[in-house]
């Protein structure tokens, strides 16, 4: 699918164009992720770092473990992208950040071993206890560790 999207932060002192085939969508239940959103899920969709333009300010960043960084407005506080060193190529931008969230459907979701014990989403999606079994990194979402305790 070719998607062309904007997206910006909630004050929107930060704003962004994506462009091009978009790789996955994924809802993550990690502890980490759900930390750094303050949600009961974060729902991520994942493009080649070379589709994402910024178009209005700059993110900053907090490496909430090594190897991965969390953009957000320095502005509002808005979370914006999470990035790894392990995919280097892929930012996952928050799909509620996008103009238009309802376009990004989920595909599956991952770490829901570590989901908040009520938060039963009603859909049909595949649900990984952590990564899902056997895929290269682009394939699956969110990239955190598979030990107990990761931090993502």
């Amino acid at each position: 699918m070719t998607d062309g999207m904007n997206g910006r932060c909630l004050c929107g002192n930060l704003q962004f164009a994506v462009r091009g085939k978009r790789l996955w969508v994924a809802h993550c239940h990690c502890d980490s992720c759900r930390r750094n959103t303050g949600s009961a899920v974060a729902t991520f969709v994942g493009y080649n770092k070379d589709q994402l333009t910024y178009t209005r300010g700059e993110r900053k960043f907090y490496e909430s473990s090594p190897g991965v960084r969390r953009g957000f407005c320095a502005d509002c506080g808005t979370p914006m992208t999470y990035e790894a060193d392990r995919c280097p190529e892929e930012v996952h931008l928050y799909v509620s950040t996008l103009d238009e969230p309802g376009a990004y459907r989920p595909q599956l979701h991952v770490f829901f071993a570590e989901r908040i014990p009520w938060m039963d989403l009603n859909d049909d999606l595949p649900r990984y206890q952590g990564l899902t079994p056997g895929a290269e990194p682009a394939s699956w979402g969110p990239l955190h560790d598979q030990t107990e305790g990761h931090k993502g």
